[in-house]
This record gives C-alpha cells, structure tokens and sequence, in this order.
C-alpha cells in the first residue's frame, strides 16, 4: 500500500516543491517528476492510437427494397427455386443462353424477388483464384487491423439490426422475433468473441519442456490455411455466412462461400455488407467470394486444390459427399448434419416452469433449427400432462408473414413463420400418419396449414404428437418441423437409453429439479453439446467460447470458440534454443556416428532413460551412474 501510495502521489509532492522553489527539491525529485509525466504522456498517446487503430468505421451499405413491409412484386402461384423453367418471363432480358438460373421469392408470400444467374464450373474456379490473390496481403493484418472490421460490422449490425432481421424475414418467411434471436443476437456474440478474444485463441503459445529438453524452448504458431470455403444451410442466412466469413478472415484467410439456392437473395446482400466494410477499411473485398450454384457444379469447389479447409452445414446425405469429394486433395472437412436432438425430462419436474423454453426449442424458426428441440422424452407419470400444456399453447399460436402487405407502417403479429418451402409436406403429413398408426396420439396439427391471407404455400400447422414410440420412424428421423413429440420412460436408464438411440449426436437438454442428477444424466448422453435446464445455450448469445458440433451420424470437427478458429490455421511447431550461446544440442560421442561400441551405445541410453524417467531415486541413481560409466569408456 505504502509503494502504491508513493507511485502516484509523489510526483504530485515534488512538482509542489519544485514550483515553490523548495530546497527539498531535490535533482532526483525533479528527474522522477520528468519521467513520471513523460510516460504519462507516452501512455496517452498509445492509448488514443490503440483507439484509433482499433475503433470501429462506420459505413453505409444500401437496404434492398424487399426489405420493406410494403412493397409489392408479382406473385408466383407455385413458387419453386427452379420456376424460371416454368416462367421464363421472370428472367431478366440479359440473361439468354443455355445458362441455368435461381429464382428467389418470399416463401411466406410468393414473392418473386430476382432471378440470378447460377455459378458454373469455370466461374466458380475464378472466384477461388481472386480470393487467394487477395489472401496473399490481407494475412499480412495484424489483430488490431482484424478486429477494426469486425468492430466495424458489428457497429453497422446493431445500428442496421431491423433491416437485416427483415431481409432474412423475406428470404426465408420467418419472424421477426425468430431473426433477432437466431441472427442478430448471435451473430452479434459471435463478434464480440472475436474481438474480445480471438487473438488470444490464434496468438503463439509457449508449450511445456521436459527435463531432458529444459535447454530448448517450444512453441506453437497459428498460419492462416489460404483460401477456406464454407457451404451452409438456408435456416439462418445472415448467421450461417457472417459466421464462418468473419471466424475465416480473422485468421488470416480468403474465404468462399456457397449460399444455398434458396437464399442467394439475402445472402448476397448480407455478404455485400461485408466487402463494403472491407473497402471503406481499405482492404481487397476479394477475400469475401461468394458461390451459388446447383449440386452437379458444387464438386469445382469442394474438389478444388486451392480450398484448403471446407465448413459444411447441412444434410447428412450431402455432408457425405463434401466428405468424400474432399479426400482428392486430402483437404479437411467439418461437418455439421443436423440431429435429433432429446430433452429428457426427469420425474418431479415442474412443468409449468420450463413450458415456455420447451415452446421456443421446438418452435423457433418454425421447428427448423438444427439444434432445436425434436424428441421430449418424459416420465409416464407426468406424460399426458405435458401433452395437455403443449396442446393447449399450440392451438393458440399464431402463423403468417411480418412482412405481408399491409397499410403503412404496420408489422403483423405472428409467433411462427412459414418453412422455407413445401418440398417435405407430403413427408411430414405420412410420419405422422404412420406414428397415428403406430398408436400415438395427434390431437392438433400434422397437416399443410391453408393460410387465408398470405400467398405462399409454405406453411405446416404446428403439431403435437403424444406416445410416440422410440423406435418409429418419426422418432428416428430429423424432421426440421414444427413437430413436437412425446416420449414416455418408466426409469432415468430407459430415458438416457431412448435419447442415445438415434443415429444422431449433435445437443441435448435434461431437465430437472436437482442440478447433480441433471448433470450425471447429462454425461451419459452420446452428444456434442448439452444444456441443463435450457434450450441451445451452448450456442446462443452468451457461449461463442464453446465448440459447435455433434458426433456420429451429426458430423465431426467444431466450428466456434478457439477450436473452430483454430481448426481454420495451420499449427506450426517450432523449437528453438532457450540459452543459444551457454547451451545447444550436441551428439556425446558414445553415440556419435560410426558408433564405435554397441554395448556402450545401449548402457548410454538406458542410464539417460533410467535417471530420466524410472520410478524412485535409487533406480534414478543408478542409472546416472550406468550413464557415467557409459561415458568414460
């Protein structure tokens, strides 16, 4: 306390004496005085660089017109993504040839909102090339300059957080609510992360020595790969390309990324954003490239040399052929291919209590969220209860569009959006058919909802199926719905058995009024990641630090926290001497080349060995003893 007293005060006391003409103003003082202040200055002034070099730009990047509730486009009676082969009147007048083309439209309204050009094999190739000419200078950035854009964006996204949530509401039919959940919120902590710690995770490491290497000093450094790609799934346009865009440029890569067909609208202007930030800051917006193709050209990029690292998200189905298209070049894959993710509900849970988060794991985005809630595996006696709680606060939800025309300046109130399209219905509608069958109980749901005011087709009503048995077919499949299923168990062991018997591994919930057992449960499940009394906070706003992914039929590898980042480098060890001019390596010459004794050789090894690594000191003395002897034949 003493020292902390003088360091701040004393400077004060000398300066007083030093303007007084004090006699006690001693030389020394005076030089303390100078130094004390100097450095104060020197601090302020890196201070207000650090904040310079690091505070955010603002910048301006356009909202599309779709984005407003208001506006109006022709209407498509049987959308479809490949509806340009029905309505060649769609395309623009300079698109012609025998070019294949997307048509995006609102699948809550049937919208049609621009027909683009798909990328082939040869423009796909040339966007590869301007991202990795564009990496050669950008992973010479430091941090600092790194976290600037991600500063950047993330000031643009909370100040532009209504539009972004709108234009993922048009592309996609979800909610409002839904988008800021799902994409600005998360999102949001996902740069936050990166600012806050993503040096940390990438910056170089010192690494433990042993005894026998105590002279050498190990280290570990983090090389950006080159050009990465990501191809991600539809359910989250604006989290699913952000993520794996700002997680791969901050480590120093180019990055391209392949939309889905189905919100190449709203993924490009999204990615738009991006390369503005990038130009305003002054960098190459090349090392942003993004592709949107059908699958028969999808293999230019998942088969190109120059990839070096590819995310997917999606289906199992084209997971495996990421996978397999990968090994041509040896070029590493992370996998993350949805789940059937179980929410155990113990005996004695209050219902009443968790009811709510239940609703938002099974519903949000309308059921489709790859680590939302698709099995509620609860004990017999408190089954048929939350059968009726479920029942009950489905039948009052409300489905439609935020942004279906309507007079100015209104947003209509809705808790489920439509799907991204109707593709699966007749699936869906046979599952539960088949569970019916089966002896489960429907009481609500399990059909195409017909809305009455919005255009588009792609509606499924929310559905609650009770009894459902573990092994059906509705059980065992990813349904990406808004399906909630009920599962009955007569003892934990049934339960955690019933949860692990899908071919899927991605989360898991375990609810409960005692946290202990919570917990054990929670460790017998055969998953990546697990809530305790919650929904998916092993992703969502507050845990960025955790590593995302599942096991068996959900994939490998991890995006998020240091393990994603990292799995986005090259680790390069390095090793160098601690004390180059008192101590380096050198061969004894009992070992030196041509060995001159065998046996002498051997005693050599096995006394270094024994005084290095044997259990008790007198084994370890009598190998320092056999290692001396060693040495002075």
């Amino acid at each position: 306390m003493h020292s902390l007293f003088y360091v701040l005060f004393h400077p004060l006391r000398t300066l007083n004496l030093w303007l007084e003409d004090d006699p006690n103003a001693s030389i020394v003082d005076v030089l303390y005085l100078f130094t004390t202040f100097s450095a104060f200055g020197i601090w302020l002034v890196f201070d207000r660089y650090q904040k310079a070099v690091n505070s955010a730009v603002p910048f301006r990047y356009a909202a599309p017109e779709a984005a407003d509730p208001n506006w109006h486009s022709r209407v498509i009676p049987n959308a479809n993504i490949r509806s340009h082969l029905q309505e060649p009147d769609l395309l623009p007048l300079q698109f012609g040839g025998e070019r294949e083309y997307i048509t995006c439209f609102d699948p809550a309204n049937n919208l049609h909102l621009n027909s683009i050009m798909a990328d082939e094999a040869l423009s796909i190739e040339a966007k590869i090339k301007r991202a990795k000419n564009a990496q050669v200078k950008w992973c010479e950035t430091s941090f600092s300059e790194r976290r600037r854009v991600m500063r950047s964006l993330l000031r643009w996204l909370v100040e532009n957080q209504e539009v972004c949530a709108r234009v993922a509401c048009r592309d996609t039919g979800k909610t409002l609510v839904d988008a800021a959940l799902g994409e600005i919120l998360t999102t949001c902590s996902k740069l936050e992360w990166l600012i806050n710690h993503g040096e940390r995770a990438l910056r170089t490491e010192t690494r433990y020595s042993n005894l026998m290497m105590s002279y050498k000093k190990s280290q570990v450094i983090y090389e950006p790969k080159g050009v990465v790609s990501a191809i991600v799934s539809w359910n989250y346009p604006l989290h699913n390309a952000w993520s794996p865009i700002i997680a791969s440029i901050f480590a120093g890569n180019a990055i391209v990324l392949k939309a889905s067909e189905h919100v190449i609208w709203s993924t490009e202007w999204f990615v738009g954003a991006i390369h503005k930030c990038l130009e305003v800051l002054g960098y190459d917006a090349d090392i942003v490239q993004t592709v949107c193709c059908w699958p028969d050209q999808a293999e230019a990029l998942t088969r190109s040399p120059l990839i070096k690292h590819i995310t997917f998200i999606g289906s199992e189905e084209v997971g495996r052929k990421v996978a397999i298209a990968a090994t041509e070049h040896l070029t590493p894959v992370t996998l993350e291919l949805g789940g059937k993710d179980p929410a155990i509900i113990l005996p004695d849970t209050d219902l009443q209590k968790w009811a709510s988060i239940w609703m938002r794991g099974i519903f949000q985005n309308s059921g489709q969220n790859c680590i939302g809630i698709e099995r509620l595996i609860v004990h017999s006696a408190q089954h048929d209860e939350l059968y009726d709680i479920l029942t009950d606060r489905v039948a009052k939800l409300r489905f439609g569009s935020v942004l279906a025309p309507t007079r100015e300046g209104y947003i209509n109130t809705v808790d489920c959006g439509s799907m991204i399209s109707n593709d699966r219905f007749n699936a869906l509608e046979q599952l539960v058919f088949q569970a019916q069958e089966d002896g489960a109980k429907v009481d609500i749901g399990g059909k195409e909802l017909l809305h009455t005011s919005c255009e588009g087709k792609s509606f499924f009503q929310a559905t609650v199926v009770g009894d459902t048995q573990p092994n059906s077919r509705i059980a065992q499949v990813e349904l990406f719905a808004p399906i909630a299923l009920l599962i009955r168990y007569d003892d934990i062991d049934e339960a955690i058995t019933i949860a692990n018997g899908t071919r899927y591994g991605l989360g898991a919930s375990v609810f409960g009024p005692h946290q202990d057992l919570c917990i054990e449960v929670a460790r017998e499940l055969r998953c990546g990641m697990v809530s305790i009394n919650d929904f998916g906070v092993f992703y969502v706003s507050l845990s960025q630090d955790l590593p995302f992914g599942g096991t068996k039929a959900s994939g490998y590898g991890r995006f998020g926290g240091p393990e994603g980042l990292r799995a986005l480098t090259n680790p390069k060890a390095i090793v160098t001497d601690r004390w180059p001019s008192f101590a380096q390596t050198s061969i004894p010459k009992v070992l030196d080349y041509p060995i001159r004794s065998l046996v002498r050789s051997w005693d050599f090894v096995h006394g270094l060995t024994m005084l290095l690594y044997a259990d008790g000191y007198r084994a370890r003395f009598n190998g320092l003893l056999q290692l001396s002897k060693a040495s002075r034949r």
